[in-house]
């Protein structure tokens, strides 16, 4: 997000986001169909070294292909070297990036993407003991199987929410006779947040419980494409309005998002099984619909409020422009 907050300007930079995510999740929908064939023909070490090699390969093409994108045509590196025939140590504070996360406006709108991506988890994270249980699936392999419609949905959301964002920013600004007002672009999730998101777990708890046989896998695998849109109706707009706000800090702030995000995930995951244990499937999946929904709430306190709350607390908004 850094880089496409360097290289695309503001009508672009939502669709460009999504474009990006949904590449990225080509992983996630792929990943669990081909860790199950590997684990039920060969080994589930095969995954392992396999991750190792392309782990090697990013790094590789990465540090000999990817230009510095905030000075165009060249790298960080190649500049100091020009600048003085050395490079010279700099030492990071890793945690400092989350200083940004005193600004309301990033703390809601992580947390909101963090209680909207928790109905993934509860979907994907139990799947075998879910629908893998209800309708008799115990090879590994279409276990995986099931996780592709929702990476599906992520797939065909991400771009399509991204554009959708572009629109809402160039509608809301042309409302509001030539004014910007970065909190416009949010309006492109309220259709994932209140719809797609909450509808898509809560109806999956229903057809688990009370469908049998073909037609409830089917109707359970929609469940699942449905919540892929939806999930990313809501993150990727929210990337590109994190980049709008802190466009000068668009890397810090995203990583501090995804490290709240993805603390706050770390920690329900231990949840999901028990939860569902004790309470059964459709409660536990109602809990999680109403837990989603308190997301668009988060969200739409952004949308009427976040221009006064930038104001409350300062973490580099002066530098706030449309770029």
């Amino acid at each position: 997000m850094g880089v496409i907050g360097d290289i695309y300007k503001l009508e672009e930079r939502g669709a460009a986001a999504g474009i990006f995510f949904g590449a990225v999740l080509i992983g996630p929908a792929l990943a669990p169909m081909i860790g199950g064939v590997m684990t039920h023909y060969y080994s589930w070490r095969v995954m392992q070294y396999g991750l190792l090699v392309f782990g090697i390969l990013s790094f590789t093409l990465t540090y000999f292909l990817q230009p510095e994108t905030s000075q165009p045509g060249a790298r960080g590196v190649d500049k100091m070297l020009q600048a003085n025939g050395k490079v010279s140590w700099v030492w990071l504070n890793p945690f400092g990036s989350l200083a940004l996360l005193r600004s309301p406006n990033v703390l809601l709108l992580a947390l909101a993407g963090g209680l909207v991506l928790l109905t993934d988890y509860f979907i994907l994270v139990p799947i075998a003991f879910t629908l893998g249980a209800k309708y008799k699936i115990s090879n590994e392999a279409l276990i995986g199987a099931l996780c592709i419609p929702l990476g599906v949905g992520n797939f065909i959301g991400a771009p399509l929410a991204g554009a959708l964002s572009d629109r809402m920013v160039v509608k809301w600004r042309k409302k509001r006779g030539n004014q910007w007002v970065p909190e416009d672009r949010l309006r492109a999730t309220i259709i994932g947040a209140v719809v797609f998101v909450p509808l898509s777990i809560l109806l999956c708890g229903v057809f688990t419980t009370y469908v049998d046989g073909t037609l409830g896998l089917i109707l359970n695998c929609f469940c699942l494409f449905m919540n892929g849109l939806g999930v990313d109706f809501v993150l990727s707009p929210s990337a590109a309005y994190n980049v709008d706000i802190l466009h000068d800090h668009s890397a810090e702030v995203t990583a501090a998002n995804m490290a709240f995000r993805n603390g706050f995930m770390s920690i329900c995951v231990a949840f999901i099984l028990p939860m569902i244990n004790y309470l059964g499937i459709l409660v536990t999946y109602i809990i999680v619909a109403l837990v989603a929904w308190w997301g668009f709430v988060l969200i739409w306190l952004i949308i009427r409020y976040g221009g006064r709350m930038r104001a409350w607390i300062d973490v580099g908004y002066s530098t706030l422009k449309e770029s």
